[in-house]
């Protein structure tokens, strides 16, 4: 996967854009580090490729207290906690927090009328004080596709699936359910993938 950044990518309006949406991973992609992925799409274009979150991949370490702590987020311990994920391959060392869009702030990118993406401090701090946005997962890293690059995985090499993002997958803290619950929104029984994918 390739660099794809959340400050050259905005998101399109275009109707082949999956901006917004769920790709749940095939089992094809078993032995790429993205088995049983969720991955919410933060833009997508033609033109510039797409970036996205992986929201199924829960992070315990560090603690997000000591990750606090080595922001100099205050107070500590924070008034209020957030899941963590492991976001993807791209760029692991920076953090970026998916959040219900009732916050806003300096370089929020807005992807639709339900979830924003914010990589400033400033969100955090609110967190910690216990205020915030509702809904907010903090995520290291992020995946990232060059244009045509995701279209290919989807086309020619059945890669993901795409589905409609609910809250509950997005922001919900029972990771090990989630890519189940995925393909239940568009009716796929995990045990059939095997034989759909030998069709593709």
């Amino acid at each position: 996967m390739s660099h794809a950044s959340i400050d050259t990518i905005a998101p399109s309006d275009g109707t082949e854009s999956l901006t917004g949406h769920l790709l749940i991973a095939m089992p094809s992609l078993a032995e790429s580090g993205f088995d049983r992925s969720v991955i919410y799409v933060c833009a997508h274009s033609a033109d510039d490729g797409a970036m996205g979150i992986v929201v199924n991949r829960r992070l315990s370490q560090p603690p997000l207290e000591d990750l606090f702590s080595q922001l100099d987020i205050a107070p500590t311990p924070p008034r209020r906690r957030i899941g963590m994920c492991a976001g993807g391959p791209v760029e692991m060392g920076r953090g970026l927090v998916l959040h219900s869009s009732d916050w806003n702030g300096d370089g929020t990118l807005a992807i639709d009328g339900d979830v924003s993406l914010s990589a400033s401090l400033d969100v955090l701090r609110d967190i910690a004080s216990g205020e915030g946005p509702r809904d907010a997962l903090l995520a290291l890293g992020h995946a990232g596709w060059a244009a045509g690059q995701l279209e290919e995985e989807l086309t020619r090499h059945s890669a993901w699936l795409v589905a409609p993002a609910t809250r509950e997958i997005v922001f919900g803290t029972d990771h090990a359910t989630k890519w189940r619950k995925a393909l239940a929104a568009i009716n796929i029984d995990p045990l059939r993938l095997a034989s759909f994918t030998g069709n593709a």
